[in-house]
């Protein structure tokens, strides 16, 4: 079977199975990887330091399998609609539209199993294959920019002519020869700087750079520790992950919903209510949280969020809530509400943080009282 039949079979399997882009490059060393490397050394990963123990593998796809003739790029689309009108509710959690359903891996992950068995299987075209949804170590990016499937935005993500930049990408390595697709070699931004400009953490630093350590994205999810103070009051009801610099792009005006049944909102993801949230212990975040992408960011992680959101709202009916909060097992979300508590005008939550001071023996929980009682 030549390389042309074989990659047009597989693209229409593709559709069949689920994906809404597709495009293929031959196995060679990455063109980008050193302005990756670049990236990590000015520190703009934060605390994700996988990504520096992964770089070297990131260098050539044939480290990973090194087998591999081709890579096959795929996209799949997430958009599903427009948020909740009460989303901007302050006392209402905001979580981005990826993780409103399933979780995004075991949905794909299934999808690449299937093309997979196709391949080697029904075709009987290949022996050794590998893939990745947003897991393994490779510059997803720049695979799928050159299989033709779109640019780097300036907010850093890939946008696509047709379908705007909501869509997961993925990846096939494969031990066979197909034919490669023409990169994507237009940059279709303009003069367009939305995205900069809606940011609220000014973590856009450059024209298609990101710095993760002001993203919201990155400190509510990546990021396990506390979150900078500084940052704190800009990051609204934002509880996971942000979809503004998306949200404004106008590639994404007309961006077409996806179909993907399990990726249709939960009903406790619809801008659930943050003093709810705040009632979780362990057994009852598992439970909410299974087979979501929400899971990622832990309990702690997520009442660290929320109490950050709740002290955004600044209301005196968030004070049951956050003294909850302020008696909490974990430290990072007793600290994060004793400083949402110092948001708070009213003598209901300096009672709360002078009680709690009597008894609080973590330093850093004792400073964020501190400066609340301060405020």
């Amino acid at each position: 079977m030549s390389p042309s039949t074989l990659t047009q079979l597989l693209r229409e399997k593709s559709t069949e199975i689920g994906f809404d882009l597709f495009g293929v490059i031959s196995a060679s060393r990455s063109e980008t990887i050193d302005i990756y490397k670049a990236w990590l050394h000015k520190g703009y990963a934060g605390t994700m330091d996988y990504l520096e123990r992964h770089s070297e593998l990131k260098e050539d796809p044939r480290n990973l399998l090194p087998e591999t003739m081709s890579l096959v790029a795929l996209g799949f689309n997430y958009n599903t609609g427009e948020p909740p009108a009460n989303n901007r509710d302050p006392s209402r959690g905001n979580i981005s539209r990826y993780a409103w359903g399933d979780d995004y891996h075991d949905i794909i992950r299934y999808k690449l199993k299937a093309l997979e068995n196709y391949l080697c299987n029904e075709l009987s075209a290949g022996k050794h294959t590998r893939s990745f949804v947003d897991s393994g170590p490779v510059l997803e990016r720049e695979i799928a920019q050159r299989a033709g499937i779109g640019w780097f935005g300036k907010h850093s993500n890939l946008i696509n002519v047709e379908k705007g930049s909501w869509f997961f990408l993925s990846e096939l390595l494969v031990d066979v020869q197909l034919q490669a697709d023409t990169p994507f070699t237009r940059v279709d931004c303009g003069s367009c700087t939305s995205c900069i400009e809606a940011c609220p953490t000014e973590a856009i630093i450059a024209d298609r750079t990101l710095d993760a350590r002001l993203c919201i994205s990155y400190l509510t999810i990546e990021h396990k520790g506390a979150i900078p103070v500084e940052l704190r009051p800009k990051m609204d009801n934002l509880i996971f992950g942000c979809d503004i610099c998306q949200d404004v792009c106008p590639w994404n005006k007309d961006a077409p919903e996806s179909s993907e049944p399990g990726l249709k909102p939960r009903p406790e993801n619809d801008a659930p209510e943050l003093t709810e949230l705040m009632k979780l212990n362990q057994t009852a975040f598992s439970q909410r949280f299974r087979g979501s992408p929400v899971k990622r960011t832990k309990r702690q992680g997520l009442l660290r969020n929320v109490a950050v959101a709740l002290g955004n709202w600044g209301h005196k009916d968030a004070i049951p809530a956050l003294s909850l909060g302020l008696h909490d097992t974990e430290p990072l979300v007793r600290s994060h509400s004793a400083w949402a508590l110092g948001r708070i005008d009213d003598v209901w939550a300096r009672t709360e943080l002078e009680e709690a001071k009597k008894t609080e023996n973590n330093p850093e929980v004792l400073q964020e009282i501190e400066e609340a009682l301060s405020n």
